[in-house]
């Protein structure tokens, strides 16, 4: 059994789920909601986001619970407190996701780092579709030997260490070509 913080429901963002969040990023897509609609008085954010919180620590049935089907949930709320204005304008936005880069580069194949990087960005497409702004990254080192295929770490792990972080600077960097805000996190597992 997955011991869930709070008792709430993992969220599933894509092909992700979230288990450890806050509910923070909800007040963030509430109050973008709000000015979008022109409504920056809007006062009641904080109590929409913990009403919500308090529904899926208490009310949610689910053990998985659809990022989409949770923000058509915030919209049908709502519009039942006469805010169909921010309910229209309301875009999914999903808690921080962390992503295993070891995992990934097994899922390439390991050993082929052209085949790693398209599966990256291929990722991250689908994250940022499916609402993710904040994507952090764990396994770095772990990543670059997998891919070297090495037991032990090196000079080739060190050159393609750098060039995974170069990667992923350039995708952090590149954001503003997206209608959507990126932030790109990576792990600190230096030796």
């Amino acid at each position: 059994m997955i011991s869930l913080i709070g008792n709430r429901p993992a969220i599933q963002v894509g092909r992700h789920q979230v288990i450890h969040y806050d509910t923070s990023w909800l007040g963030t897509a509430l109050r973008r909601a709000a000015t979008a609609a022109d409504r920056q008085d809007f006062p009641f954010v904080d109590e929409i986001r913990l009403g919500i919180e308090q529904y899926l620590e208490n009310k949610c049935p689910l053990n998985l619970l659809p990022l989409g089907d949770l923000f058509d949930r915030m919209r049908h709320m709502l519009v039942r407190i006469g805010c169909e204005t921010i309910a229209d304008k309301l875009q999914p936005l999903a808690p921080p996701v962390t992503l295993s880069l070891p995992r990934l580069a097994k899922d390439a194949g390991n050993g082929f780092e052209l085949a790693f990087f398209g599966t990256l960005r291929d990722e991250l497409a689908e994250l940022r579709a499916a609402g993710a702004e904040e994507i952090r990254f764990t396994g770095l080192r772990e990543c670059a030997q997998l891919l070297r295929g090495t037991d032990k770490w090196d000079c080739h792990c060190d050159q393609l260490l750098l060039e995974i972080r170069t990667f992923l600077d350039n995708m952090d960097r590149e954001r503003h070509r997206f209608h959507r805000p990126m932030r790109l996190r990576l792990d600190t597992d230096r030796p």
